[in-house]
């Protein structure tokens, strides 16, 4: 079935736009909020880089270090002015998140540098027990002036 799909609106001046789903803790679920990240930045007419890197390894963490059987993560996305901000909710607020060195042969572990090197800014909130949400915010560029991606 062929379905047409329509260009993003090539200027959205004064809405909030936010997206917002549950995921399972697992690998497909991680997945599957990059992937779905990436369309709703490309339905907003905004650049996906490098803000699906980012929504991949703060989900990546979410199932990884934040995982506790039977309770989904949360992403939330929102624009407000010039900042996007992404939020990754999971259930192991004792385990709050830092970035560190590693081994050089280690196959893993440099997420949050990442993170760090590409966001504007990140931190960590915790939140009612047993949660904390791990954010990072993007400048988009100034408000009413969004940069639309050419048609693919």
């Amino acid at each position: 079935m062929n379905q047409e799909i329509s260009e993003p609106p090539r200027r959205l001046t004064g809405l909030i736009r936010n997206f917002g789903l549950q995921l399972s803790p697992t690998p497909r679920g991680a997945r599957l909020a990059r992937l779905l990240a990436t369309e709703q930045l490309r339905l907003w007419g905004l650049p996906t880089h490098p803000a699906e890197l980012i929504v991949g390894e703060l989900a990546t963490n979410a199932v990884t270090h934040g995982r506790v059987s039977g309770r989904d993560f949360r992403l939330l996305m929102y624009v407000i002015g010039d900042t996007l901000r992404i939020e990754v909710t999971d259930t192991r607020g004792d385990l709050l998140p830092y970035p560190q060195q590693a081994a050089a042969d280690a196959e893993s572990g440099r997420g949050l540098l990442l993170v760090e090197a590409l966001a504007d800014r990140w931190g960590v909130v915790p939140g009612p027990p047993p949660r904390k949400t791990v954010w990072a915010e993007l400048s988009t560029g100034p408000a009413g002036q969004w940069p639309v991606l050419p048609p693919q």
